[in-house]
């Protein structure tokens, strides 16, 4: 691949992984979903679950493999969590073309427990 095709995919992946980060860290710049067995676990463990997916630092080539920062995984008192970070259109009908375009893309960031993967 030449030089240039690989700085313009890198731009757009720095691109992707910003607003991701953004969304993670603030909740701001999509949607959130939390599964029923997140719910579950009470107000405590939810809140413990926020404070661990803003936090979250620990990317690497297993769970990033793109470089997106739009998976991670984590262990809170023995339960394995998951969040996910999808790209749709605005309509929210089919996946986004441009996942680094706000304005033709809708972030949802959805937080489960490993068993709802």
């Amino acid at each position: 691949m030449n030089n240039r095709i690989e700085a313009a995919d890198e731009k757009i992946t720095a691109i992707i992984r910003r607003l991701n980060d953004e969304l993670r860290q603030t909740f701001v710049g999509g949607a959130i979903r939390v599964t029923p067995s997140v719910i579950a676990l009470g107000s405590k463990a939810q809140k413990a679950i926020v404070g661990k997916v803003r936090g979250f630092g620990a990317f690497d080539e297993r769970n990033d493999p793109f470089g997106e920062h739009d998976f991670g995984a984590f262990d809170l008192d023995g339960e394995k969590v998951f969040f996910k970070i999808d790209y749709y259109n605005r309509e929210m009908t089919a996946g986004s073309e441009n996942p680094a375009d706000q304005t033709v893309t809708t972030r949802v960031l959805t937080i489960m427990l490993a068993e709802d993967y």
